[in-house]
């Protein structure tokens, strides 16, 4: 007997509506686009939307024959993925049963907020298809709510919460309306899926659910065209998606495929690829140019989420996944945008930066499109970076009339007085000095400078040639155990505690791992990552620095897992952020496997050091998923058939990563040109890969040095102007220095050169705004050798 009037509330979810589907569709959450991933490849999205946060989370397909006999399609092996052009994302995905082939063309209507997918059923005749959806309509999927409807005579699925409307229509092969026996439900308690596992066929029409996370579902024509509509309410929606529906699939997808090519005529492929590149190269270049353009927002122009997708999904209820954008993330991928030409796209990710730079400089550790706070740790080189993009578009004379002088005073001056410490480093776990970072923040500082000038420009430099010149003092270690398994005195770590700063035997602290079941307890000494190759990439060190190539060699060693597919490294060693040893999926803790992006900045320290890069492009590309996106991590372990785990195939964690496809973008051209597309000008033209040679010591309230060398003048930088209350051997011709104002920061400066190994200084300091002491004693000595 059928079950009709309002859907009971779930009281279970089923694994069936996990995020990550063999064939699905949705959109991005908060993410503003309309988008699709089917299997572990393809991704596609409206040319021109205009949506701010409606979204659904996954749609996918049973086919039944009414007899008991079901099958849904994401259970089904890989589908068939095909692209008739390779420049226009418009795939056509075929799924094949012993009894049936189902075949999708899926296309985002170009002028509307309407996803189309044209369907067709062939083989057994008994059989049709039936659909099934889950609503994720605003920011939460707890207060969605359904209905079996009628618009305008024609029969429709609708969802809605808040502001944001979802409708689901459909037409069959000669235009008519071709929704059949519609039900609406709750997912993991009345849902179709629920249905068919109960009763072999589908026997719910419950015309209204929620408030709760909401499922639709309809059976289908066996040929048609089905619309997903999204608006400020649910008419809307359906006005959408009946209006796509109106004027037919495939006039859509031939606007859809003129707005790709005209964008990729304008964005064309070097000619020297071809010749330099080998085809699966100059392919996935193509493809990687598609991903950064999917991603971008339209609502917002420039805000580009990370990727399209939740890491484990399957076992995830991430309400954020990496629908979310990241200045990191977002600066590496305007730097390939750079690199292919597309200028404007680059400067509307500046211009979005300036726009969501918090009040004292920084920016979110990540947000939603709209600027809206998700996660709120402080990552100092996500302040750097904005500063990095403005000034590779000015380098490459795209900066126009884009105002950039505010933020970027606002960014170094957060710079100047957070750094060098960052609260976490780029894979966003610990706090302290990490390479990676510092490289950013120097070179952050040295860009900015010069579109400053006076004062600020100075305080900029300063800190910038000091944080320089004491890297290897803060992040660099010799003798350990590490480096006597290496043969090799010493090598850059992956961070140090913030109190290297002021006290020895920082680097022997413990730095805990948080992504681990049991931490392994290593000291920051036994602690490698690859993050020093930074130091390279942006001029601060030479390819063939000793100190840089012994970390390579410690780094190779301890972080690299050849694959069929090519090497490939992980983050750091101890990293926990991975499937579990046996293939199940990513929980809070697990272990790290390898990023193909780390392949990629691999090739450019290659490149750099006068070696071929083409090994690793040619690793990245046989990284890829089955329709060609590259992962987050690939698996590096045994195989695991039965979880879908090969070695160098990708794991379940993001696909796409929109900064690999970014990196790969990069490398490419990197190889061809024969030179660091992305490294900042200004900055290699002031180092050269050399430590600056410097003649001051740098006291600050947070970085105390207790030694001076003779000869060298002391600078004191404060956030404040302050008087410095100073004398020397024990308090000996004491006098007052009051700061100066250097745009950036209150520095004084000592004259103390004059003395001799032996003498000392000893100051303390009082606040001209207020007229307080700091109430502390402070003592320098005078050594000879280096300070």
């Amino acid at each position: 007997m059928k079950q009709v009037g309002k859907a009971p509330s779930a009281i279970w979810r089923h694994p069936v509506w996990s995020t990550a589907r063999k064939s699905c569709v949705g959109t991005a959450l908060g993410s503003g686009k309309l988008w699709f991933t089917i299997g572990s490849g393809i991704v596609t999205e409206v040319f021109y939307p205009r949506i701010d946060i409606p979204q659904i989370r996954d749609l996918g397909f049973i086919v039944a024959d009414d007899q008991g006999f079901w099958q849904e399609l994401k259970t089904l092996p890989e589908p068939q993925l095909e692209l008739d052009d390779p420049h226009v994302p418009l795939p056509i995905v075929r799924h094949h049963h012993a009894r049936f082939e189902f075949t999708l063309k899926v296309c985002a209507d170009p002028e509307r907020d309407v996803l189309l997918l044209d369907f067709q059923l062939e083989g057994d005749n008994a059989l049709r298809p039936y659909l099934l959806c889950s609503a994720r309509l605003g920011e939460d999927a707890e207060n969605n709510r359904a209905w079996v409807g009628d618009w305008e005579g024609r029969p429709v699925l609708w969802a809605e919460q808040g502001p944001f409307g979802l409708a689901l229509a459909c037409r069959n092969a000669d235009g008519y309306p071709a929704l059949e026996c519609c039900s609406v439900g709750e997912v993991g308690s009345s849902d179709l899926w629920q249905d068919f596992h109960q009763n072999g066929r589908m026997q719910w029409d419950y015309q209204e659910a929620g408030p709760g996370e909401v499922a639709l579902a309809s059976r289908l024509p066996r040929q048609g065209t089905l619309a997903l509509g999204l608006g400020t309410s649910k008419e809307a929606a359906a006005t959408n998606a009946w209006s796509s529906l109106a004027e037919g699939f495939q006039s859509c997808a031939a606007n859809y495929s003129t707005g790709w090519n005209a964008w990729h005529q304008r964005h064309p492929t070097p000619c020297s690829f071809a010749r330099k590149l080998p085809p699966a190269a100059n392919a996935l270049y193509v493809r990687s140019t598609n991903v950064l353009k999917v991603h971008e927002d339209r609502t917002f122009p420039g805000a580009l989420v990370a990727s399209l997708s939740i890491p484990w999904g399957e076992a995830s209820d991430s309400r954020g996944g990496y629908h979310l954008v990241w200045s990191r993330d977002l600066v590496e991928s305007a730097g390939a945008l750079v690199a292919l030409g597309a200028m404007t796209e680059a400067r509307q990710v500046l211009t979005y930066l300036i726009s969501t730079q918090q009040a004292d400089g920084h920016w979110l550790q990540n947000q939603w499109l709209g600027g809206k706070p998700f996660w709120q740790g402080v990552q100092l080189d996500e302040t750097g970076f904005p500063v990095l993009l403005a000034s590779l578009l000015r380098q490459y004379k795209a900066l126009n009339d884009v105002a950039v002088t505010d933020m970027i005073t606002r960014a170094l001056h957060f710079i100047v007085h957070e750094g060098p410490v960052t609260g976490q480093d780029r894979w966003e776990e610990d706090g302290g000095v990490n390479p990676f970072t510092l490289a950013v923040a120097i070179a952050a500082l040295v860009e900015g400078a010069d579109f400053l000038g006076g004062k600020a420009s100075d305080c900029a430099l300063m800190l910038a040639d000091y944080w320089n010149a004491r890297l290897e003092e803060w992040t660099f270690v010799c003798g350990t155990d590490l480096a006597e398994r290496f043969q090799v005195p010493g090598y850059y770590v992956r961070i140090t505690p913030a109190d290297v700063l002021v006290q020895d035997g920082a680097k022997n602290e413990w730095v805990l791992i948080k992504n681990r079941a049991h931490d392994p307890h290593l000291p920051a000494s036994e602690q490698v990552a690859n993050d020093f190759l930074q130091l390279v990439r942006y001029g601060l060190r030479s390819a063939d620095d000793p100190q840089i190539v012994a970390s390579v060699k410690v780094m190779d060693g301890v972080l690299k897992t050849d694959t069929p597919n090519g090497p490939v490294w992980h983050r750091y060693n101890g990293d926990g952020y991975g499937e579990h040893a046996d293939g199940s999926p990513f929980d809070g803790t697990g272990i790290g496997r390898g990023w193909p992006l780390l392949v990629g900045e691999r090739g450019h320290y290659a490149l750099a050091a006068g070696e071929d890069a083409l090994p690793y492009i040619n690793a990245m590309v046989a990284m890829t998923g089955k329709g060609g996106l590259l992962p987050e991590q690939v698996w590096d372990a045994a195989p695991i058939p039965e979880k879908g785990l090969f070695p160098g195939h990708p794991s379940g964690s993001a696909m796409p990563l929109v900064w690999a496809h970014g990196e790969f973008v990069k490398l490419c051209h990197s190889a061809v040109q024969g030179t660091l597309i992305d490294r900042p000008a200004n900055t290699w033209k002031r180092y050269q890969g050399k430590v600056p040679k410097i003649d001051y010591r740098l006291w600050r309230l947070r970085q105390r040095p207790r030694q001076l060398l003779a000869g060298q003048e002391l600078r004191v930088l404060l956030q404040a102007p302050f008087t410095l209350h100073w004398g020397t051997n024990g308090w000996q011709s004491v006098q007052d220095t009051d700061s100066e104002n250097w745009g950036l920061g209150h520095v004084a400066l000592l004259p103390v050169q004059k003395l001799s190994a032996g003498d000392s200084v000893q100051f303390t300091i009082r606040w001209r705004a207020s007229g307080d002491w700091q109430g502390e004693d402070f003592h320098i000595d005078i050594i000879g050798g280096d300070a």
